[in-house]
C-alpha cells in the first residue's frame, strides 16, 4: 500500500541576522497510510507545528522531501498548490480565529467549494448538508463565528475541511481548546467521518492519553527530532526514552 503522505529527511533551519542559525526540525522522516490516524506529540517547541507548516507549504523546508498522494510538493509554488489542497486540508486549534469574522459559517464553508468551481447557490446548499453531516442544524449556516460555542465552531471548521473531500486531514491541536465533554463529541465525530469519507488523519497533539484513545500510531518529537514511535499502547507501557516517560507521567 502506497502512503498518502511521505516525509523524508525533513529539516528546517531558521536564519536571523546577527544570530546563530536555529534548527527547529532535524531529519524527520515518516509515512502516513490510507485510513490511518498518525499522531505527532511533543511539548511546545518540540518542532511538531513546524513540521505541519512545511507539509502544508506555509514554510519552505531547508532540506528533505514531502510526497502527498504520489506528488512531490516540497518546492511547489503557492499558486500551484490547488491540487495539493484538494487532497489535504487542516483543522486548527482555535476555530473562531480560522473563520472570517465578517462572514457567516455557511459562507466560510462554501468558499472552498466555490474556489473549486461550484456555483454559489449550490455551494451554500452543500454547506448546509456538510453542517448536518457534522451534527449542526441548517440555521448555523447563517450564524457568525462569534455567535456559536467553541465546540459548534469546531464542528463547522471540520465541515469546511471535508467540503472538497480531502484524502488527508491535518488536525493541529484541534481539540485542545475544548472542554472534556465537547472534546469527546468532536473525537467521535472525527472517528465517524474518517470511516464514511475514507480519510487519513495527521493528529498533532501534546496529550498522549488522548492519542492512546484516538490514534493508530504515534511519533514523539523532542528538540526537532523524532525520538520514539510505535503503537500508542506500547509507547505508553514501554517508553524507551526518558523524555517520553516524563511526558506520559505528566498526563497519566
Amino acid at each position: 500500500m502506497e502512503p498518502i503522505l511521505q516525509v523524508e529527511h525533513l529539516t528546517k533551519v531558521f536564519h536571523s541576522r546577527g544570530r546563530e542559525p536555529y534548527t527547529a526540525v532535524s531529519d524527520v522522516s515518516f509515512s502516513l497510510y490510507p485510513g490511518e490516524t498518525l499522531a505527532v506529540i511533543g511539548e511546545s517547541g518540540s518542532g511538531k507545528t513546524t513540521v505541519v507548516n512545511m507539509i502544508t507549504r506555509l514554510l519552505d523546508a531547508s532540506e528533505g522531501t514531502i510526497i502527498l498522494n504520489g506528488q512531490d510538493i516540497t518546492r511547489q509554488k503557492p499558486k500551484n498548490m490547488k491540487e495539493a489542497y484538494r487532497n489535504m486540508q487542516m483543522v486548527f486549534q482555535t476555530p473562531v480565529e480560522s473563520f472570517n469574522p465578517r462572514h457567516t459559517l455557511g459562507d466560510g464553508i462554501a468558499e472552498s467549494l466555490i474556489n473549486h468551481g461550484m456555483k454559489k447557490k449550490e455551494a451554500m446548499a452543500e454547506a448546509v448538508q456538510l453542517l448536518a453531516q457534522c451534527g449542526l442544524e441548517a440555521e448555523f449556516a447563517d450564524r457568525y463565528p462569534h455567535e456559536v460555542s467553541g465546540g459548534q465552531c469546531q464542528r463547522a471548521a471540520i465541515a469546511r475541511a471535508i467540503a472538497i473531500k480531502p484524502k488527508l486531514l491535518i488536525l493541529d491541536e484541534a481539540t485542545s481548546a475544548l472542554d472534556v465533554t465537547v472534546q469527546e463529541e468532536v473525537l467521535n465525530l472525527l472517528t465517524r467521518l474518517k470511516s464514511e469519507l475514507h480519510m487519513s488523519y495527521l493528529f498533532i497533539c501534546h496529550d498522549i492519553a488522548l492519542v492512546q484513545q484516538f490514534c493508530d500510531r504515534v511519533l514523539v518529537m523532542y528538540k526537532g527530532k523524532i525520538i520514539e514511535e510505535g503503537i500508542p499502547d506500547e509507547v505508553i507501557r514501554h517508553p524507551r526514552e526518558d523524555y517520553t516517560r516524563n511526558l506520559i507521567d505528566s498526563v497519566l
